[in-house]
């Protein structure tokens, strides 16, 4: 069996917390989001972490 290797990018995602994950969601609604992103400058990731946090902490007890 053959050992995954390592890239650089994957120890740059360990080191900063960084971890996949996969959701589904409407087509329309992600591919809006993602033009209405990259209108704005702003990676669709990023903006993602955004929202999720400012939704845990509002709804947070």
């Amino acid at each position: 069996m053959e050992e995954k290797k390592i890239r650089p990018q994957d120890k740059w995602d360990a080191k900063a917390g960084m971890v996949p994950k996969t959701y589904k969601v409407k087509k329309e609604a992600a591919e809006a989001f993602a033009e209405t992103c990259k209108a704005q400058g702003v990676a669709v990731g990023i903006k993602l972490s955004e929202l999720m946090m400012a939704y845990a902490e509002q709804h947070r007890q």
